[in-house]
């Protein structure tokens, strides 16, 4: 009896501290499989052709270039290639879509509402690249929580103890960087692993709540700076952009869901070298057809 008595009550004291804790961290979230486990030899083999006959293969072995893929036409069985895929570098303006995921996760949990100011000031941030807007939108989300967001067990899209990933630690502006990333030092970093995961999370329907999702793809849409990426499609009509670049100095960096008939794919590529906007822009036609084209046949870019 003696024994029973102090087993209810270890019970009791348990759930008496236990469950406020559990209350205020609610269910746990879904853990979906790594999209790196996504690999897939043939698309492997395939970007390495595309690289190679373009001149760029060089250029990866330096460490100038680095390229994720990923064939999401069927999001639950992606297919992955990448060249440098963990390479944490300088992004410029591409870690504006990290904000952007922000100020929608901070909507979809009711603490910031999207009225037709708010929504337009994300719109600019990422099609037209505005540094006002960026620097608004951040300090709507908070320059810490932002960071909070990208590090969380939700995302993961910032590892501080592997290869880094998508950090802000700079307002789009004057001021000096509030918190560079701990790896790299950077003020506003990538890998292009991490970008690609960002837009297969988006593409399969992951990433956030449906209506909010629509609200993030609709400010990726509709590319208001025609280079790079935008431009090497130029040559494929038909094809949809959803898109984020950046360009600073010798930095270039681009980043699409493109969607072309039953067809769906990410492209994330980052370069440092005065060239790289152009290697993006003849990249972009080879690797559409790779991956949309029947047998996965690649054509010489421009």
């Amino acid at each position: 009896m003696n024994r029973l008595r102090t087993c209810l009550c270890a019970f009791a004291l348990a759930t008496l501290f236990a469950s406020p804790l559990a209350a205020r961290q609610g269910p746990a979230e879904p853990r979906t499989a790594e999209l790196r486990d996504a690999g897939d030899p043939a698309l492997q083999r395939g970007l390495e052709r595309v690289v190679r006959d373009l001149g760029l293969d060089g250029e990866v072995r330096a460490r100038r270039l680095s390229l994720a893929i990923v064939d999401v036409t069927d999001p639950s069985a992606p297919r992955l290639a990448m060249l440098n895929g963990d390479e944490m570098v300088y992004a410029a303006s591409l870690p504006k879509v990290a904000i952007l995921l922000g100020a929608c996760v901070e909507a979809e949990a009711g603490r910031l509402p999207l009225d037709e100011s708010r929504r337009a000031a994300m719109v600019n941030m990422i099609r037209h690249s505005s540094n006002e807007d960026a620097t608004r939108v951040l300090r709507w989300v908070g320059e810490q929580r932002l960071l909070e967001i990208l590090q969380s067990e939700r995302f993961r899209f910032y590892d501080p103890n592997g290869a880094g990933g998508l950090w802000v630690g700079k307002a789009y502006g004057g001021e000096a960087a509030y918190r560079r990333d701990p790896l790299r030092n950077l003020s506003h970093g990538a890998t292009a692993y991490q970008v690609a995961r960002l837009y297969h999370e988006l593409a399969a329907g992951r990433l956030l709540s449906p209506d909010i999702a629509e609200v993030m793809k609709d400010a990726l849409s509709r590319p208001g700076i025609r280079h790079k990426f935008v431009k090497g499609l130029e040559s494929r009509p038909g094809a949809t952009i959803y898109r984020k670049s950046g360009t600073w100095r010798d930095h270039h960096a681009d980043s699409a869901l493109v969607e072309h008939g039953r067809h769906r794919y990410v492209l994330v590529g980052l370069a440092e070298h005065a060239q790289g906007g152009d290697w993006l822009a003849r990249l972009a036609a080879p690797l559409h057809d790779l991956l949309v084209q029947p047998g996965g046949m690649v054509l010489a870019g421009r």
